[in-house]
């Protein structure tokens, strides 16, 4: 085709009435009239094979694919050929081959540092308990001063005090020699 000529465009509706006839001649054709090649898979008897014993990485295998092959003489013959050195090379990049079901022990520093942040979440939630419990007892005495105080008129409607109890942390405070103090700090 010339650059110089100008493309033939076709209306619509002669590409479309061109290739239902097109499609009508391909459908009259009978389908016997194609010829076709007689490959080693179309062939009535599988192929002559050499015994799996004397196999190694040069022979051909493709005689024990064919499918006329007993699937247990094709199995053996494939087991031969993987069993060669070949293809038992590990490649490096098997990350799922190690036994992960015994693990290293943890090394002590870090079994102690474990314990110490279990003892402090577990002291946090007494202490979040005990807290809890104190608010409960607070609410019912007042609940209960404030139903009293209902009861009797010359008592005050303001409910009485609740003592908080001493909480369980002791501080021991020591004392500063004299000595230290001598070098007062700018302020």
């Amino acid at each position: 085709m010339n650059d110089q000529e100008p493309k033939k465009t076709e209306a619509p509706e002669e590409f479309l009435s061109r290739w239902s006839r097109r499609k009508k001649e391909a459908r009259e054709q009978p389908m016997a009239a194609k010829p076709f090649a007689e490959t080693p898979a179309t062939q009535a008897q599988p192929p002559v094979l050499p015994p799996v014993e004397g196999l190694n990485i040069e022979s051909d295998f493709r005689g024990f694919l064919h499918p006329k092959v007993d699937e247990s003489l094709r199995r053996a013959a494939l087991n031969k050929l993987f069993q060669e050195p070949h293809f038992n090379v590990m490649d490096g990049l098997d990350t799922y081959i190690d036994d992960y079901s015994v693990s290293d022990p943890i090394p002590e520093a870090m079994l102690k540092q474990m314990k110490h942040a279990q003892d402090i979440i577990v002291a946090g939630e007494e202490r979040r308990a005990e807290a809890k419990k104190l608010e409960e007892a607070e609410a019912k005495q007042q609940r209960l001063a404030a139903a009293s105080g209902e009861e009797s008129s010359s008592e005050s409607a303001l409910p009485a005090e609740v003592q908080e109890p001493a909480a369980d942390v002791f501080v021991e405070k020591t004392e500063v020699p004299e000595q230290q103090n001598k070098n007062p700090r700018p302020v």
